[in-house]
């Protein structure tokens, strides 16, 4: 239904792409496309303004027109089908309604053909993007029957065969237990095993007192998503070196569960 209301507009002339406002607008309404900010849709933009002051360049401002209705169930399924364009194309140059640095992408059917290898010969094991666990969706579809990697942000830096040891076949999703506040983490990853089949969680952290806080943050989504995941501990010390490589059942530490819940 179109209706005389308020939405955002966008002065071409003035915007540079440089993109500040996609991440701004939570209803994804906004794209750059041909390097200038785009309104995709009439309908996807509530007219509330939010990614006005993020535009270095004031070439996003409010006016009335006449302008379909504000549709919130579009909305949401424009971010489905956002998701689901980015995951099909593997990432090549599709990206998804919002931050198109979060598109989610499955990179692992890539890895073989395309990634590209250094001078060293090695090639990438990464197998998908966004790799930050406040990022990632939990219904992101390269999660079903995978082997999932919880790393500290450190671990990658002092462990020089990360690569290797530790990401090649796994997906992973990248967390720091000192600096980032965990509580929205604990409801992410417990939605993460919950509603996919996870084969396996591996949780990688640095042999430093703050890092041991990741590894009951797994233990606590486990417990709390009512799944058996086999658990996999592997600490990091400054020198690279690995100290510990613990294959654990979550049924068997219960006991250990139940009190860090406390």
């Amino acid at each position: 239904m179109m209706t005389t209301r308020k939405i955002v507009q966008i002065d071409e002339a003035k915007c540079n792409g440089c993109g500040e406002c996609i991440p701004n607008c939570p209803e994804g309404a906004l794209e750059i496309v041909d390097g200038k900010a785009k309104l995709v849709r009439d309908k996807y933009c509530d007219g509330l303004g939010a990614c006005l002051g993020t535009c270095p360049q004031d070439a996003i401002t409010i006016v009335e027109r006449e302008a379909e209705d504000f549709d919130e169930q579009a909305v949401a399924a424009h971010h489905s089908r956002g998701d689901r364009h980015s995951a099909d194309a593997h990432g090549h140059g599709a990206h998804a309604a919002g931050c198109p640095g979060a598109a989610v992408m499955d990179l692992g059917s890539d890895l073989d053909a395309d990634a590209p290898a250094t001078d060293t010969g090695r090639r990438s094991a990464l197998a998908q993007w966004p790799v930050q666990l406040h990022l990632v969706p939990p219904d992101a579809p390269f999660f079903d029957g995978a082997d999932v990697l919880l790393a500290a942000d450190c671990t990658a830096f002092a462990l020089a065969e990360f690569h290797e040891r530790l990401l090649r076949g796994r997906r992973i999703l990248v967390a720091c237990p000192k600096l980032d506040d965990t509580t929205p983490y604990e409801e992410k990853l417990t939605a993460i095993l919950r509603e996919n089949e996870i084969r396996s969680l591996t949780v990688a952290h640095m042999e430093v007192p703050c890092c041991y806080g990741l590894v009951t943050l797994a233990r606590k989504a486990a417990q709390l998503s009512g799944k058996d995941i086999p658990l996999q501990e592997v600490a990091v010390t400054l020198r690279g070196e690995v100290r510990g490589n613990h294959e654990r059942q979550f049924h068997s530490a219960l006991q250990d569960i139940e009190r860090s819940l406390q």
